[in-house]
């Protein structure tokens, strides 16, 4: 009917495989997708057959597992060539910066790491090791944390599977996967992400994720400024990274977490 969207079942699950593919730390095997996109086995299987034929995805036949193919790279590379995001974001960190006074960022999850995209310094603040481009440790960054903890419990676990992923800056910062749980349901629970001095001493991070229309974090909103501010100036301040996140949020057709 016009006015209505065609929906195509098909489609939806070449998306569903290919953003799943998209958020595992390594190749995986179809019984995983299977299970994970509740897909039935067959359906699981044409599909990555489909998606190998175009290049979308790699068959690694020796491992048995599946991973994301030179075409899935190409699109990844039009997005950075176009950087629809840093468009998107970079007016409301600007307004962030200018109603806090305080260094604005926003970051993207890769892996284990996040990725700053966009530095928005504050006049008369010193430069600060997230600048564009810079990759740090998730879990050590509340920018980091902020997405991890919008994640589900079984990819952290994958993401995370050995002690030795547990890195630290400052010798601080969760150190097992027990510790990170810990970590991000407080997070959650009080609807923003902090770091403390574990990747610049002397200097606090609040941050807030940005999430897509299924939830998924695609970045974070995150200020740094010195320790020790009031607790009514602190509380001022999440609140702006919060609404600066629900701005880019609506933007994308998204939400702020919560």
């Amino acid at each position: 009917m016009p006015g209505h969207p065609l929906k195509v079942p098909a489609a939806h699950q070449v998306l569903a495989v290919l953003g799943y593919l998209a958020r595992q730390a390594g190749p995986v095997p179809a019984a995983a997708i299977t299970r994970d996109l509740d897909l039935p086995r067959s359906t699981t299987y044409q599909l990555l057959t489909t998606l190998a034929e175009s290049g979308y995805v790699v068959h690694l036949a020796d491992e048995r597992r599946y991973s994301l193919g030179v075409a899935a790279y190409e699109l990844g590379t039009g997005y950075v060539r176009q950087a629809p995001l840093q468009r998107i974001a970079r007016v409301p960190l600007g307004r962030l910066v200018d109603r806090t006074g305080d260094t604005a960022h926003l970051a993207v999850l890769h892996g284990r790491e996040v990725v700053y995209v966009i530095e928005e310094r504050a006049p008369g603040r010193p430069p600060l090791v997230t600048d564009v481009g810079v990759r740090l440790p998730a879990h050590l960054t509340a920018s980091g944390r902020a997405m991890l903890a919008a994640l589900p419990a079984a990819q952290i676990r994958a993401l995370f599977p050995q002690p030795d992923a547990f890195v630290t800056r400052n010798d601080s910062g969760p150190r097992s996967l027990s510790a990170l749980r810990r970590l991000l349901v407080e997070t959650r629970r009080r609807g923003y992400a902090v770091e403390d001095g574990e990747v610049t001493p002397g200097f606090v991070s609040v941050a807030v994720a940005v999430l897509d229309h299924a939830r998924y974090p695609i970045a974070s909103v995150a200020i740094t400024f010195p320790r020790h501010p009031t607790a009514a100036h602190h509380d001022e301040r999440v609140d702006e990274v919060k609404r600066t996140a629900r701005a880019i949020a609506h933007r994308v057709g998204g939400r702020a977490a919560e």
